[in-house]
């Protein structure tokens, strides 16, 4: 049996605590080199998707890839945790609303996806399954510079992905900035800020590990048994 998990929660690292996540709201294309990588084409604004809160799993866990997919790939990137209720906010206010920050992989179904796009119907399980979310404990934001932060993925102690924010076409803040504009953001919502390159298939009985160096890190399995809930009375 795998162990219990914290499905739908993100650690706080000041308080000692979870926080009950809201919404993901994940971005697309937001590294050049990961456009062309996938053969996109460059979006005029942030390209944004949403994933459930269900899909939120903590470091440690078990992920298992729904037995309707045979292509799970990894994207790696830095998420953003909203400390409490704002809309439309202005660029200079964005940092007082900012709980604080992790690294998370966005996990897809890559052949899902594309059957789906083909189809020109949403793609919302291919991004949204169980445990499609691994998410790093969250620290503060004191004193990490957003527009050069170095993160990177390993699949089985081998490096997959190496990013820096530094190249993203909308930096962090910009980022929240415009998701204020479109949503109402609540505390707990998570904010995902796109992938570099690099992304590529994971398969079951992969060991997984993320990081910001120095900051946090994140590390998951893909398995064949399932995941087990711990559910928190809020």
């Amino acid at each position: 049996m795998s162990r219990l998990i914290e499905q739908g929660f993100v650690k706080i690292r000041r308080q000692n605590d979870y926080e009950k996540v809201g919404k993901v709201i994940c971005v697309g294309r937001n590294y050049t080199e990961h456009i062309k990588e996938l053969g996109n084409e460059t979006p005029k604004q942030p390209l944004i998707f949403l994933k459930p809160d269900s899909a939120i799993v903590n470091s440690g866990s078990k992920v298992t890839i729904p037995s309707f997919s045979e292509n799970c790939h990894h994207e790696v990137e830095i998420a953003l945790v909203i400390s409490h209720k704002c809309k439309s906010l202005e660029l200079a206010e964005v940092p007082e609303y900012l709980l604080g920050i992790g690294i998370a992989v966005d996990l897809t179904l890559r052949d899902v996806q594309k059957r789906a796009k083909e189809r020109g119907l949403p793609w919302a399980i291919a991004k949204g399954f169980d445990g499609a979310c691994p998410i790093s404990e969250i620290v503060p934001i004191e004193n990490i510079d957003l527009e050069n932060i170095d993160f990177n993925l390993k699949v089985n102690g081998e490096e997959r992905q190496n990013g820096n924010s530094k190249f993203m076409i909308w930096d962090c803040l910009a980022l929240v900035k415009y998701a204020s504009e479109m949503f109402t953001l609540n505390r707990g919502d998570v904010i995902l800020t796109g992938t570099p390159k690099g992304v590529s298939q994971i398969l079951k009985g992969d060991f997984v590990q993320a990081e910001i160096p120095g900051v946090v890190e994140l590390d998951f399995s893909l398995d064949s048994q399932g995941i087990n809930l711990l559910v928190h009375k809020v």
